[in-house]
């Protein structure tokens, strides 16, 4: 049985952009050439990207993300990860696609298709925390403990908390109070 032909990724790499330049610094939007990377889709080496130490998500169940890995292998990566440019680096930090990020480095992946973002600590933090809370899967807990987090670290209150993530107020001060309980009940 022969292997079906690699399909052709979405974006293109930065050295398709800039050449095989070794550095690209870009801090802002208003750097140059920032227009070519900030709010495209491109491929990024995996090397250059390490992991949201936002992430909300505690566990990750090794035989979905090896599933995932030969969903990647078969198909490619569908949906884009979301980085950020890290100031004065050549590096990026992952906003959202943690699953599809690991997943991708067990596929052996070498390149990932990214969505680049200009972002400091805090709209890091809050894209990361929001876009989880929004999935079905976290659990309740680790829902509170994203709330939480970002009340604290962007200094929300629960009614901006509430306007930010789309859920009622009452039900951001229900998840914040499952908190309040002891851990065995937690």
């Amino acid at each position: 049985m022969t292997k079906p032909a690699k399909k052709p990724a979405l974006g293109r790499g930065i050295s398709a952009i800039f050449g095989n330049s070794p550095e690209v610094a870009i801090n802002s939007i208003k750097d140059k050439n920032a227009d070519k990377i900030v709010g495209n889709i491109i491929e990024l080496e995996l090397d250059l990207i390490e992991t949201n130490p936002f992430q909300p998500r505690t566990s990750f169940n090794e035989e979905e993300l090896q599933g995932l890995a030969s969903s990647i292998e078969e198909l490619g990566v569908v949906q884009p990860i979301t980085v950020r440019k890290l100031d004065g680096e050549n590096k990026y930090q992952l906003i959202s696609g943690e699953r599809r990020f690991r997943a991708s480095k067990l596929a052996r992946l070498k390149t990932i298709p990214a969505y680049i973002r200009i972002a400091d600590d805090n709209e890091s933090l809050t894209m990361a925390l929001v876009e989880n809370i929004q999935r079905q899967d976290l659990d309740p807990i680790e829902i509170a403990l994203s709330y939480q987090q970002l009340i604290e670290q962007v200094n929300l209150t629960q009614d901006q908390m509430s306007k930010r993530v789309g859920k009622k107020r009452s039900t951001i001060t229900n998840y914040l109070r499952l908190l309040k309980l002891a851990p065995i009940i937690q």
